[in-house]
């Protein structure tokens, strides 16, 4: 599985810790920026947006975002039609994002997870599967949202 990464200046050495802990266990990871972490005016929805993006044009099926908080690189994410970005500061969120909303993308905070429960995080969302059933139907539900308002083609 190809796995997109963005980040801010907070969020680069989280991001490249857990780019390396993907690829020790098999993933392939992509890097769409930021790259310096001396960078204060790198601007995190360009790489939320990238991110987003990639999986949309199915470069990457999955995706990892993470900023100070993960709230706007998520935020950002979510902009993309057809992209579900779920900010998680704990592993039963991550469980429930893959499992009843099929989200693509996981976000967090470097000023909030650490590395111990940041691989946590990560490793519940890349280890749960869509349950499907009912849940399929809510998130069809939030993608008629995007259509709604003419955000999808």
């Amino acid at each position: 599985m190809t796995v997109g990464f963005g980040s801010d200046h907070a969020g680069i050495e989280l991001k490249l810790y857990m780019m390396k802990h993907l690829e020790e266990k098999g993933y392939t990871c992509v890097d769409y920026g930021n790259y310096d972490p001396n960078d204060r005016g790198d601007d995190y929805p360009e790489p939320g947006r990238k991110v987003a993006e990639a999986i949309r044009a199915g470069e990457c099926e999955k995706g990892v975002l993470i900023c100070g908080t993960g709230l706007g690189i998520s935020l950002a994410a979510n902009k993309v039609p057809g992209i579900r970005a779920a900010v998680c500061s704990e592993p039963f969120t991550a469980s429930m994002a893959v499992r009843h909303n099929n989200c693509q993308i996981i976000a967090f905070g470097a000023r909030v997870v650490g590395r111990e429960l940041a691989t946590m995080i990560v490793d519940t969302f890349f280890g749960c599967e869509f349950e499907g059933g009912r849940h399929a139907k809510r998130v069809d539900m939030i993608m008629q949202i995007e259509k709604d308002y003419g955000k999808t083609e």
